[in-house]
């Protein structure tokens, strides 16, 4: 393999094409670049066959171990008849590189975003993510990270101070202190809860719907954690609408896998480290021209005050459930 590059800066069309090509076929020229800001995805128009999706995976953040194990999962989530679309295999592979860049070929499926879901719409995601949380119980030691206060906490301040995104002064002090309490107070609730592979990133964005039917979609951020993160990150808010929704979900669900609904008090902590980790998400990426145009007030005085505010909150109600 090609000595890695560090971003996409030489993810030229030319480049695109040549890697679609990978399987055959010949593309017509036309491509559309779709709405992601992780990795580099296209939709590309061929001249005989449908339209490929192409996928160039960040480089450096994972390894072609921790691919292959996304790819793995979806294999079996697609064995057991779970709406998920494959990667193409060619001579027994799926995963391929290009200039350094590792990238995987997709077949297209229509779908659309669903901005509201009707009783169907739930019962039926309830009942494909029991499945899709059985075929990750199955998978017991897949390399991918497990969701704690540590992976999403303390490692991720870690990493900010490492790359001197964090303020000088009181409000880095505060920041770090607060976390600190944030994920020792968090532990407890995470202690011998059921931790098993599911897609840790299951939020409105990442399913597609053709009529009442469901697509689930990247699964980059696949990982070991409670169940119950696919269910909040599903849901998103915590309304008198959104407890009803939730609850369908969960009925359907317990359909065809038991839920612990203890684990429900997870919700607040995993909020809290949701939003720890997407600071150093973003910082571990600043170098990326995408990325300051999407946060352009990042690492900003104001940016960091705001992250306090929303943590202190998260932080009250963590202090809240301790007492149920």
């Amino acid at each position: 393999m090609a000595k890695p590059v560090s971003n996409f800066e030489h993810l030229f069309p030319e480049v695109i094409f040549e890697a679609t090509e990978t399987l055959g076929g010949r593309c017509t020229g036309r491509y559309i670049p779709l709405n992601a800001m992780e990795n580099r995805v296209y939709d590309i128009s061929m001249e005989d066959e449908d339209n490929r999706i192409i996928k160039f995976y960040r480089p450096g953040r994972w390894s072609q171990e921790t691919i292959k194990a996304e790819h793995l999962f979806l294999k079996k989530a697609f064995a057991a008849e779970i709406p998920v679309v494959c990667p193409i295999e060619k001579d027994g592979n799926t995963l391929f590189e290009k200039n350094g860049i590792l990238f995987a070929i997709f077949p297209k499926r229509p779908g659309r975003l669903e901005p509201e879901l009707n009783d169907e719409q739930l019962k039926r995601l309830g009942r494909y993510l029991a499945r899709l949380h059985n075929v990750g119980a199955e998978l017991k030691t897949l390399p991918r990270i497990e969701l704690n206060p540590k992976t999403y906490g303390r490692n991720c301040v870690k990493g900010l101070i490492e790359m001197k995104q964090l303020p000088q002064g009181n409000l880095g002090s505060i920041y770090q202190q607060l976390i600190s309490e944030i994920c020792d107070r968090s532990e407890p609730f995470f202690e011998g809860v059921e931790k098993v592979l599911i897609h840790g990133d299951c939020h409105a964005g990442n399913i597609l719907w053709k009529g009442n039917e469901p697509y689930f979609i990247d699964f980059d951020d696949m990982l070991y954690a409670p169940p119950v993160q696919d269910f909040w990150m599903l849901i998103g808010g915590d309304d008198e609408y959104a407890m009803k929704n939730r609850d369908k979900i969960i009925d359907a669900y317990l359909e065809i896998r038991e839920f612990d609904e203890k684990t429900l008090k997870l919700v607040e902590p995993l909020r809290a480290l949701r939003l720890i980790y997407f600071s150093s998400w973003i910082g571990q990426r600043w170098e990326d021209g995408a990325f300051k145009q999407a946060f352009p007030h990042f690492g900003t005085e104001k940016y960091w005050q705001q992250q306090l505010e929303h943590l202190s909150l998260q932080l009250e109600r963590i202090k809240a459930l301790e007492d149920y």
